[in-house]
């Protein structure tokens, strides 16, 4: 006889009803998954993985969400008809889930410890010490670096990767059956993408946990799914092994998702282009402050000595993984943080200037941040989010030459103008993520700093983000600094690149040099954990 499945989803519809009409979000989609299998869900933002997946512990918000027909039987029980004290046995314990943005699933008041311990006190009784090494014992194998460390520390005082490993380490807690992984890797760099994935294989050998992947990183479902279902608009086009899918694709949607890359060349190298920003000897210290009078005992290096020079035209990679110090790198050179350092935009000193000084800049220095979920207020429309930079700086606009250019905007990075009145909540996580790249790009500014600007973004829409990025590039003699772990996109963007590790610059130059022939055995990692992932060196761990 052939075994029950773990999970079965029939006929599963979901629909949001709205005022404006009904949103079929999930069109009849169906699929089992065996005890011990993984199961992966791709398709591009917007195609219903999400929303399939949070149907399971029926975690989307009724109303307006209602399923109108389907099934999900978990060891036979439906799901659907479940109340919601009896699903609170399921969730966190049976059936668990680490979702795709850390920083709005993590509470910004409670410690790392206590989130992660509040999870082994509601299910397993666990309190004080036992609950404290067990905590350690999680941080650890999600590979942050001196967890005892880290157990007072608050959201915010973490790097994204670090928010996510400690998300997933919350989820795997209890050891559950199921794991429901919505996009687990989208925050991580390389090489800790490929311990994460290490360790989730290794606990479901471990435990027979079968795991939901919902990823829009096609080679990371090549290694590690056993089977795979393609979705597109709400429906599942294309199931099977995912060896046979990859080899011979039977739908074209299936082919357009494993042909779409970031591809092309950066601009051609210009030594003699203006230098547009740079910075000699840069250092963000941050104080180790102990004892009852809070006296410095040392300091944590974040940034120790960097040189920087980005030139017109020309974008300057930075990478390495999290904690190394890239985005802080960054924040130092658009003055939105405190350094030591000279630092010169335009052949003018700003390292002195203040921050009020600084404001009148701002349309000129741009920052696409790394998470438009928390950089995107709910609580301003899309038009309101992408034409307050021009509210602000250019103050001679009209509201209909605002709306005209914001509208323009839009398009550009690919989202119809006609939305503009809706909210973010509204949008999918890749759609933000070009709202603020929009966002961005309406000053027409002269520097852009991209802070890791397609790690929410899947395939084909990092084409197009890449493609956009060059195109601008060309037209207005932008410089960028690009901050990313996905070096793929690095090398289709950059120049130059840096190779920060722990502050420290530990190998710099031409990106088809860093790329081709690499010089130090960390930047070999990154390397091999980029474009082979499963030859990322164990030794290698992030901050």
């Amino acid at each position: 006889m052939t075994p029950q499945p773990l999970l079965s989803i029939r006929d599963l519809r979901v629909d949001f009803r709205q005022a404006g009409g009904v949103t079929h979000a999930v069109r009849g989609v169906s699929f089992d998954i065996a005890k011990g299998e993984t199961l992966a869900l791709v398709g591009e933002s917007g195609s219903g993985k999400s929303v399939t997946a949070l149907s399971i512990l029926k975690l989307l918000p009724y109303p307006p969400a209602e399923h109108p027909s389907g099934e999900i039987l978990f060891r036979g029980e439906n799901l659907l008809d479940e109340d919601d004290r009896d699903l609170r046995r399921v969730r966190g314990n049976d059936i668990t889930m680490v979702f795709q943005e850390p920083m709005s699933s993590l509470n910004p008041l409670h410690t790392v410890e206590r989130q992660i311990g509040e999870i082994l006190e509601i299910h397993r009784g666990m309190s004080g010490s036992a609950a404290r090494k067990r905590v350690i014992e999680l941080l650890d194998r999600v590979g942050i670096r001196d967890p005892e460390t880290r157990l007072g520390s608050y959201p915010h005082q973490l790097s994204g990767g670090q928010r996510q490993r400690v998300m997933i380490a919350m989820a795997l807690a209890n050891e559950p059956d199921l794991l429901i992984a919505d996009e687990p890797t989208t925050a991580l760099d390389v090489t800790v993408q490929a311990q994460i994935l290490k360790l989730l294989k290794e606990l479901q050998e471990q435990h027979g946990m079968a795991i939901l992947l919902i990823t829009h990183d096609l080679g990371i479902v090549r290694k590690v799914a056993d089977r795979v279902c393609v979705m597109t608009n709400g429906e599942i086009v294309e199931a099977g092994v995912t060896k046979d899918v990859y080899e011979n694709p039977q739908h074209e949607y299936t082919r357009h998702l494993l042909a779409a890359e970031p591809k092309g060349d950066p601009p051609a190298a210009d030594p003699t282009a203006p230098v547009v920003m740079e910075a000699d000897d840069l250092k963000v210290w941050f104080p180790i402050k102990r004892g009852f009078f809070r006296r410095t005992v040392g300091h944590i290096k974040a940034v120790d000595g960097v040189d920087v020079t980005v030139r017109e035209g020309q974008t300057l990679g930075v990478v390495g993984e999290s904690g190394s110090g890239k985005t802080t790198l960054g924040l130092a050179l658009l003055r939105m943080i405190s350094s030591n350092g000279r630092i010169v935009y335009l052949g003018q000193e700003i390292d002195t200037f203040s921050f009020g000084k600084m404001r009148t800049m701002r349309d000129d220095i741009q920052i696409v941040f790394q998470d438009p979920y928390g950089s995107l207020s709910p609580r301003m429309s899309i038009a309101d989010i992408v034409g307050e930079g021009l509210k602000v700086h250019q103050t001679g606009l009209s509201y209909e030459e605002r709306r005209a250019r914001v509208a323009n905007a839009l398009t550009e990075v690919g989202i119809d103008p006609a939305t503009m009145d809706r909210y973010p909540h509204e949008f999918s996580g890749g759609q933000r993520q070009r709202v603020a790249i929009a966002r961005a790009m309406v000053l027409e500014p002269k520097f852009v700093m991209l802070d890791e600007p397609t790690s929410a973004l899947d395939m084909s829409v990092q084409a197009q983000i890449v493609d956009l990025l060059r195109d601008l590039q060309k037209r207005h003699g932008l410089a960028y600094l690009f901050i990313s772990h996905d070096l793929k996109v690095v090398r289709a963007l950059a120049n130059d690149v840096i190779v920060l590790r722990a502050g420290k610059v530990v190998e710099h130059g031409p990106a088809q040099k860093i790329f081709e022939r690499p010089e130090t055995d960390y930047t070999k990692a990154l390397m091999a954990a980029a474009f082979e992932i499963e030859a990322a060196p164990d030794g290698v761990v992030a901050q």
